[in-house]
């Protein structure tokens, strides 16, 4: 993932799998209730009203990370952007709800269902009779047709980044007329209302020639409630213009403008006019609510020269960094600038909701202490995950509820908390685990130490360079980076890239060792507590150390100025793992080197990046939890599964999930998926990632939309005289 975050469907799917045993699943599917219905823990937050309160007409521009690469979401180098773009302007059958759940999308359909089962399953569309191109060619089994052989797999001459579900496909027929399409399976695919959303002209999708290029900065036939007008490369904006063909609600706005705007110049760019609405971190939020707040609404520069003293005073309180305040003209200049920027910010206001997507911490399972099952849920049981949680959205004021699911997030039908599995924080049982696992307090240590003690201060950083310090090494408290508040900003985690391995040949095998005596009260899946007889470890008063090795961990982090609430999580848990005798070694990396050759190479022991959530689990979340296999030149083929941890049995759950047709039957598979990704303990979720959103005032429809698709159609700016609803809206 980039730091900013990308679409599900941007970035994860995969091809089917395979199998394993059900008794050692069946002590885990009771971790968490699976009768019981969630609900979000945030709604959206968009300013919704109805569509007679929005003006007809104007320009709302988007501020996005960059200018996207590709047009073509089933590109490698797809983006937030190209998914922004498509579904503007390109026929989706489903969307999702409030709820991440996939509807029916009724501009398009009017009906898609399972129609038979035996001896295939064939799913029969039947599309909106005034659904058309904007060529005025109608919508139909052509287009659809020409979607499958381009994303099956069995023509390497498209450059697709992924075929999940559409390999699954036999064959794809009109129906009984022009307006059904028949869709004809040659294995069972729950996960088929995934498919064709969106979906491309046959232009697009006909050809390799293309695929591959033809739709990478154009887009000539398009069929939404927008139309691209054009790429901009030298702008670097992306603009969208209405469908006159457009047989829906027209869009209210007549023109959408995706700006590229980097977020350390979004405040600028929204007092400045430049932009309307626009992703920030934290520390924007902060700004805004200043802004707001500031003298009572009277300007913060009277009429005349203000007094030095006034000066400085007004833009301390107004969040001006206090190391950049020493006397002179140009300072006065600067100070000038942004209080004035201040003012217009009054305009701004910030939508909050919560990302579709959760911050985790990866361990790298492949070697070292980690390579062990028990050091691993020895570092998950020393984590207090609620304390985690409240170091990043508690000064946001959104809920601080750990997550319990790798696979779905509260209000998703498939959620239930598993972290049962694993067990909650108990210092002593971690203690336990290690020193079932050999690790003991006070042993030998034949490798040189490092230089830096815990409490020395980090290595300084040039732009871009490395900086590295050990906490636990000594009995000083770790130390805390200079400017690591959590009010300062929300990480932009380290996300994979739109692009994916091959999924290599199917595993066959077994799990590694199950510590099966658990201590029968507590509950938890084997191995979550030392065996019975572990003597009561000693309280950890130093690294422990085996086979003359200190247990120290290297800890990953980015260095740049959007990390700060990250590089504070990391932290914060580097305390809680000293408690357990675990020392860190904390490693800040440039941003653009932090997912490449770290975490993607497994060059880490301990990282943070974010997952996206997906409606789609038994499809997305495969490739991120298969087992690791070996490839044909001998390296290993982990997928998108970075933590390189896996086991023939969650290969199994996912498999099957994907091959059941019944919904219910299918989620309860995902939620014992689930249970024994907990129980392996190579990834721990801690919480879901915050949405910040800073819109013009009046701006309606749009904002922060948690789960569900935007409808960019309802998007515009408030009637004068109108009002919108406050806060959040329901879904």
């Amino acid at each position: 993932m980039s730091h900013a975050g990308v679409g599900p469907r941007a970035i994860m799917r995969s091809a089917a799998f395979l199998t394993a045993g059900a008794l050692a699943v069946s002590v885990l599917a009771g971790c968490g209730s699976d009768d019981e219905a969630s609900r979000p823990l945030a709604g959206q937050d968009i300013a919704a009203v109805s569509r007679d309160k929005v003006t007809d007409g104007g320009t709302l521009r988007w501020a996005v990370d960059r200018l996207p690469e590709t047009l073509n979401v089933f590109q490698a180098d797809a983006d937030a952007g190209t998914t922004r773009v498509a579904q503007a302007v390109l026929p989706s059958m489903f969307r999702l709800d409030g709820n991440g759940q996939p509807v029916r999308n009724p501009d398009y359909l009017e009906s898609a269902k399972v129609v038979e089962t035996e001896p295939r399953q064939v799913v029969l569309y039947k599309l909106d009779q005034r659904a058309v191109w904007s060529d005025g060619r109608e919508i139909g089994a052509a287009d659809f047709a020409a979607q499958w052989r381009a994303l099956s797999g069995k023509d390497t001459a498209y450059w697709t980044a992924r075929n999940a579900g559409y390999d699954r496909i036999e064959k794809i027929e009109r129906g009984a007329d022009d307006l059904e399409v028949r869709v004809t399976f040659s294995r069972p695919y729950a996960d088929w209302r995934s498919l064709f959303s969106p979906l491309y002209p046959k232009d697009v999708m006909g050809t390799p020639d293309a695929f591959n290029d033809g739709a990478r900065r154009k887009l000539p036939v398009t069929a939404g409630p927008f139309r691209l007008d054009k790429v901009d490369t030298k702008a670097k904006d992306v603009v969208l213009n209405r469908n006159p063909r457009w047989w829906g609600q027209p869009a209210k706005l007549s023109e959408l403008v995706l700006q590229a705007v980097p977020r350390d110049q979004r405040a600028t760019a929204l007092a400045n006019g430049t932009v309307d609405l626009a992703d920030i971190d934290p520390a924007d939020v902060d700004r805004i609510d200043r802004a707001a707040q500031g003298s009572g609404g009277a300007p913060l520069l009277g009429a005349g020269r203000t007094s030095a003293k006034k000066l400085r005073d007004v833009a301390l309180e107004q969040g001006f960094p206090a190391d950049q305040l020493p006397e002179g003209t140009t300072t006065r200049k600067k100070i000038t600038t942004y209080l004035r920027e201040q003012e217009a910010l009054r305009d701004v206001e910030v939508r909050k909701s919560l990302e579709p997507a959760y911050t985790q911490l990866a361990l790298n399972g492949s070697t070292g202490p980690l390579a062990d099952e028990r050091v691993r849920r020895a570092v998950a049981r020393a984590l207090d995950r609620k304390a985690l949680a409240k170091v990043v959205l508690d000064p946001l004021g959104l809920p601080a509820v750990p997550v319990g699911s790798h696979l779905a997030l509260s209000g998703q039908p498939a959620y239930t908390d598993g972290s049962g599995s694993l067990g909650s924080q108990d210092a002593a049982q971690a203690q336990s685990l290690l020193a079932d696992a050999g690790w003991v307090p006070g042993g030998p240590i034949t490798e040189k130490k490092p230089d830096k003690a815990a409490g020395a201060p980090a290595a300084k950083e040039s732009a871009g360079g490395d900086g590295t310090y050990i906490v636990g090494q000594d009995d000083k408290p770790p130390h805390r980076a200079t400017g690591d508040d959590p009010k300062d900003s929300e990480e932009r985690a380290a996300q994979p890239s739109a692009s994916e391995g091959n999924a290599g040949g199917r595993r066959q095998g077994q799990d590694g060792p199950q510590h099966t005596d658990q201590h029968p009260p507590q509950g938890g899946a084997p191995g979550a507590y030392a065996p019975r007889g572990t003597a009561a470890p000693a309280v950890a008063s130093g690294p422990l150390a085996k086979d003359g090795k200190a247990l120290t961990l290297r800890f990953v982090l980015p260095s740049g100025p959007g990390s700060e609430s990250l590089r504070a999580v990391a932290d914060r848990i580097s305390q809680m793992l000293d408690k357990v005798g675990i020392a860190t070694e904390i490693s800040k990396v440039p941003d653009d080197s932090y997912f490449r050759d770290h975490i993607a190479s497994g060059q880490y022991d301990l990282a943070l990046y974010s997952w996206p959530s997906s409606a789609f689990p038994a499809t997305d979340a495969r490739p991120i939890y298969a087992k690791p296999v070996p490839a044909a030149d001998g390296s290993l083929n982990v997928e998108q599964n970075y933590t390189r941890i896996g086991t023939d049995q969650v290969d199994q759950l996912f498999d099957q999930a994907v091959a059941t047709l019944d919904e219910d039957e299918s989620r309860a598979l995902i939620r014992k998926a689930d249970s024994r990704i907990w129980a392996q303990a190579g990834s721990i979720p801690l919480y879901q990632r915050p949405q910040l959103t800073a819109v013009r005032k009046n701006l309606v429809n749009a904002g922060s939309f948690g789960f569900r698709t935007p409808l960019y159609e309802d998007m515009g700016f408030l009637k004068k005289g109108a009002k919108a609803a406050p806060g959040p809206s329901g879904d």
